[in-house]
């Protein structure tokens, strides 16, 4: 004679079915792993963007403090600025031509130590060093190297900063040697996940190294090359560091970028904190609305 199982009676308070204790003790576990996460950004991200969009529609002086609501006076203040759309133009260019030179390079230099080799663990190591480097120690050194009292390359009488052209290709040159080898690293760990069998596959039916680079690698790799560009878009357009330390925006504000523009509204003679929160709340939307383009544009490349 069998006998049935005992039945699970479970409390039933107020409509609500009471969860057994081993369900509820993981559930309160799992809240006290998140709460940390959680609170930190509460109070580093959350928190500081809702200050920023209040300070954005405030009359909000550095040293007066808030003065009251003055809506959407700082928004239209800052896009008639004199300087506000040479600083937008700048700054998509030195993101066009960054991205476009860097990730070009990176990708040649993962090629170039994706297989084993006598030397490859030299060359990769090699290209990653400079990777190690802060951006500030990095801007300094060859601000060191680009200074007339200090350069090696003295000799050629070559202004490196002197000029808008000269300053903006001696920055990105600064971070082209600062960031290649990262982008490198990114991009290698992903021609390093795409199966041998692949290769093996195209090369039975014929395909040569291009048509293989073109259909095989290029398409596999898009989801890295996808990362890699929108980290170089993102850090190409909150460029400061370098143009702050190797030419504060000159020659005569040519090589001045949206993020030093917030800068100088703020701290630099402005003094005045409700414009630059309007133009970080601006910078804000653009690279949601570009990182949002990105996104799309791979999905429907993948569709």
């Amino acid at each position: 004679m069998s006998v049935a199982p005992p039945l699970v009676v479970t409390e039933q308070r107020s409509g609500l079915v009471s969860r057994p204790a081993p369900a509820r003790r993981r559930a309160l576990t799992g809240l006290a792993y998140a709460a940390p996460t959680a609170l930190f950004v509460l109070i580093f991200f959350v928190a500081p963007i809702l200050l920023v969009g209040r300070m954005s529609v405030s009359d909000w002086g550095l040293f007066a403090g808030n003065r009251g609501l003055n809506a959407p006076e700082n928004f239209t203040d800052v896009v008639e600025y004199r300087l506000f759309w040479p600083a937008v133009w700048f700054t998509v260019k030195y993101t066009v031509v960054t991205t476009v030179i860097l990730l070009g390079l990176a990708l040649l230099l993962a090629l170039l130590v994706q297989e084993s080799s006598r030397w490859t663990g030299f060359l990769r190591t090699s290209f990653l060093v400079p990777s190690a480097l802060g951006l500030a120690s990095a801007s300094l050194l060859f601000y060191a190297l680009y200074s007339p009292q200090s350069s090696p390359f003295g000799f050629l009488g070559v202004s490196f900063l002197g000029t808008p052209n000269a300053a903006l290709w001696s920055t990105v040159a600064l971070i082209v040697w600062r960031f290649a080898g990262f982008y490198m690293l990114l991009l290698l760990v992903g021609l390093q996940g795409i199966s041998a069998d692949v290769y093996e596959a195209a090369r039975l039916d014929g395909a040569g190294r291009r048509q293989t680079f073109r259909y095989v690698t290029l398409p596999l790799l898009r989801s890295s090359i996808a990362l890699c560009t929108i980290l170089c878009v993102t850090g190409s357009m909150l460029a400061f560091d370098q143009f702050y330390l190797l030419t504060k925006g000159g020659p005569d504000n040519s090589t001045l970028t949206i993020v030093q523009l917030i800068y100088n509204f703020a701290f630099f003679g402005g003094n005045d904190l409700g414009r630059a929160a309007a133009l970080s709340i601006m910078v804000l939307a653009a690279l949601l609305i570009a990182n949002v383009l990105q996104f799309r544009g791979l999905r429907g490349k993948e569709g």
